[in-house]
């Protein structure tokens, strides 16, 4: 292989890397103060330590790890206070958002049964207690719903949020359950149907709103961080 295939391959290799760790990191799969080296990812995921370093690095710029000053890679795991800000990021980025998908995707059926989709997989995991199902799709519902909004710096910061706080939302759904969640995306769903965008971000605050107030109940206890 040339020069210019092995440096296609080692990019792909660190994109697939980088999506595995992506993913996980936003499904809570990794938790809060998980430790990870550049060997163990490497092996792990077949590749050689380039692909690694370089999904490791993309990573800890958006913030979904961190790197410490003795080389070890960590998934953060932010303290109450640091918690309640990311809160009020998303308080100021995702209703925004909504409201532009709402605005861009008028009458977009397909997005809508999309929606559907997933606010059907978070009531089967609200119904079944599964913490994780319910928070990797709650992610794909929000994520879903911000892409139709055309703004790809907005949903940069949405994503580099979501990735600081998946974790922690995991554990506290493993605390706290997921049976007493109100599902205000029923309520963002009709909005949206209804060419509604004021209503859709409305929903979408109140959403984000049940989660923060759900992390600071959750937070009280000591063993969750």
């Amino acid at each position: 292989m040339g020069a210019d295939g092995s440096e296609a391959a080692t990019a792909t290799a660190h994109e697939r890397v980088y999506r595995q760790l992506q993913g996980d990191i936003l499904a809570g799969l990794l938790a809060p103060g998980t430790s990870l080296t550049l060997r163990g990812l490497a092996g792990a995921m077949g590749v050689s330590m380039t692909p690694a370093r370089e999904a490791v690095r993309r990573l800890v710029a958006e913030r979904a790890l961190m790197l410490t000053g003795s080389g070890r890679v960590l998934v953060p795991s932010p303290d109450a206070a640091a918690l309640s800000e990311l809160f009020e990021a998303r308080q100021l980025i995702e209703p925004a958002l909504a409201a532009r998908a709402a605005r861009a995707a008028a009458g977009d059926r397909a997005l809508l049964r999309a929606l559907h989709g997933h606010d059907d997989r978070i009531g089967r995991a609200v119904a079944a207690g599964d913490a994780a199902a319910y928070v990797a799709a709650n992610h794909d519902f929000h994520q879903a719903l911000s892409l139709a909004a055309e703004a790809p710096a907005m949903l940069a910061l949405a994503t580099s949020i979501w990735l600081q706080t998946a974790p922690t939302m995991r554990r506290v759904y493993g605390l706290i359950g997921t049976r007493a969640l109100e599902d205000h995306h029923a309520a963002a769903l009709s909005a949206l149907a209804a060419g509604d965008a004021d209503a859709v971000a409305a929903a979408i605050a109140a959403d984000i709103a049940q989660g923060a107030a759900l992390a600071a109940e959750a937070l009280l206890d000591p063993t969750v961080l």
